[in-house]
């Protein structure tokens, strides 16, 4: 199962969409937050793919939730955008969050700085912003019950 996971877009729908039109054979798109409703236009696009969302902190009047927690292909995961547990201070809040929800794995956002970290058998992953020049994503691989990641950069030509 191919995920692809993404955050801050800020209203930087073009390098979302870019992002996912390379990755159009995903299964599975998460974004962890502060996305100003850019997802809409995508999930239109690309019907079969399944989504998870969560609000950021610039989510102003966005209905989504702050977590959530969902399986797949044999793993725990969890979503959150990361300002409620002051991720931008460290990750120790998070991981205690993610320890209670029992999950192999938690995505997050907020920083705008990429990581892929594990502590006591939990994965921590910020695909960092995918916003902007610069913009970076994570793709997470489960196969044959192991997790794979990957931090990606999208390098956009400038010249088109």
């Amino acid at each position: 199962m191919k995920i692809i996971v993404v955050s801050d877009s800020h209203g930087s729908s073009a390098s979302l969409k870019e992002i996912i039109k390379r990755n159009a054979d995903a299964d599975v798109v998460v974004h962890c937050g502060d996305s100003r409703g850019e997802m809409e236009e995508i999930k239109m696009r690309y019907p079969d793919i399944t989504y998870y969302e969560v609000r950021g902190n610039c989510d102003m009047g966005s209905t989504l939730p702050l977590q959530l927690t969902f399986e797949l292909d044999g793993f725990r995961f969890m979503v959150t955008h990361g300002h409620a547990y002051r991720v931008k201070f460290g990750l120790g809040q998070l991981f205690c969050a993610a320890r209670e929800e029992g999950v192999d794995a938690v995505f997050f956002g907020h920083t705008h700085y990429a990581c892929d970290e594990v502590c006591e058998g939990i994965r921590l992953i910020n695909p960092g912003s995918c916003g902007g020049i610069g913009a970076t994503f994570a793709v997470v691989e489960t196969k044959n019950g192991q997790m794979l990641t990957n931090i990606a950069h999208l390098k956009r030509s400038f010249f088109r």
